[in-house]
């Protein structure tokens, strides 16, 4: 028996029913909040499913109209590409990166033919795709080259301008590229061109799964960690953060996402610009594989998709995002 004055204010009150906990709740997802991830691969009728990552799929690009058909229905305002580049393609210098006729630069014009500006586009800025050493930039004795790597995003950022880009995301974590590119894009009259920066990227063990879909698997030379942030730390990220706008970011991203909830946060008190947050191959892997064994419930990937909004995130990267539907409901 309680005895003694009870407080008269019961949180549990307003927990009690459906219609009374939706009536309060902090924080929702709709598919405004959702990047879609899609993976192209060269040749005809492909639909191929990546074994590192069950239920998502690298496309042809005769393939490619039902995925963003399926997304404008869905309701998604942008989706990402990423392309599987053959071994053959690659050199150490990552040349397939500027070729007009790669395949993020076909999927670009016929997407833009299409759809116009039913749905946004962006598109990695990176060489990691391309290059026989699997790393985001020109290596020399094991090392990668910054001023000299720049020069080379500088021109994949005009390639894929012109080609209909409408985000431009520099994922290398390259010092100075963001502020060169926007004057170069500035200049080459693609002043509209937005740039989401990876401004923290981390050098995670969560992107395996990422580097079988487009093909990196196993060519990586050494690690990222001389480019790519330490997991130790989060003042640093504020740093790369400031830069990156200071240079002329419109968005910034943080990479991965679930295991930096607080780094998301740390960005959006400090800066308020929007932040977009990457579930990463690794996150989703690991999500969607316990799901399969039985181990976990699949409400556990609205739970961790509400965890990113309640951290801040504006938007998240997902490869969840056309399965929305069944997510929300």
């Amino acid at each position: 028996m309680i005895t003694g004055k009870y407080p008269g204010l019961r949180l549990r009150r307003s927990r009690k029913n459906d219609w009374s906990r939706r009536l309060i709740e902090e924080n929702n997802l709709t598919p405004n909040d959702f990047i879609l991830p899609i993976f192209l691969i060269d040749g005809k009728n492909k639909k191929q499913e990546i074994k590192s990552m069950p239920g998502v799929y690298r496309y042809t690009l005769d393939k490619i109209y039902t995925v963003v058909d399926r997304a404008i229905k869905k309701g998604l305002p942008m989706v990402a590409l990423f392309p599987y580049t053959e071994k053959k393609k690659k050199n150490i210098i990552g040349t397939e990166a500027l070729n007009e006729d790669n395949l993020v630069c076909r999927a670009l014009k016929l997407i833009k033919k299409k759809y116009k500006n039913q749905i946004g586009i962006m598109c990695d800025i990176a060489l990691d795709p391309y290059t026989s050493h699997g790393h985001d930039g020109l290596l020399k004795k094991n090392y990668v080259l910054n001023d000299e790597t720049v020069k080379i995003l500088i021109d994949q950022s005009l390639l894929q301008a012109q080609m209909g880009c409408d985000v431009l995301a520099p994922s290398d974590m390259m010092d100075g590229r963001i502020g060169l590119i926007r004057k170069s894009l500035d200049k080459n009259g693609f002043k509209m061109t937005q740039i989401l920066s990876y401004a923290i990227k981390y050098a995670s063990s969560f992107y395996g799964p990422f580097r079988d879909a487009v093909g990196s698997k196993g060519l990586l030379k050494g690690n990222k960690k001389s480019y790519q942030m330490d997991f130790r730390n989060s003042d640093e990220g504020l740093r790369e953060v400031a830069l990156d706008i200071k240079e002329g970011a419109d968005m910034v991203m943080v990479k991965p996402g679930l295991p930096y909830l607080d780094i998301i946060k740390l960005v959006k008190d400090n800066f308020k610009i929007p932040v977009i947050a990457y579930q990463v191959s690794g996150e989703y892997s690991l999500l969607t594989n316990g799901i399969n064994n039985g181990y976990v419930d699949k409400d556990i990937i609205l739970e961790s998709l509400i965890a990113f909004k309640r951290s801040g995130a504006n938007a998240i990267v997902s490869y969840y995002a056309d399965k929305l539907d069944k997510i929300l409901k």
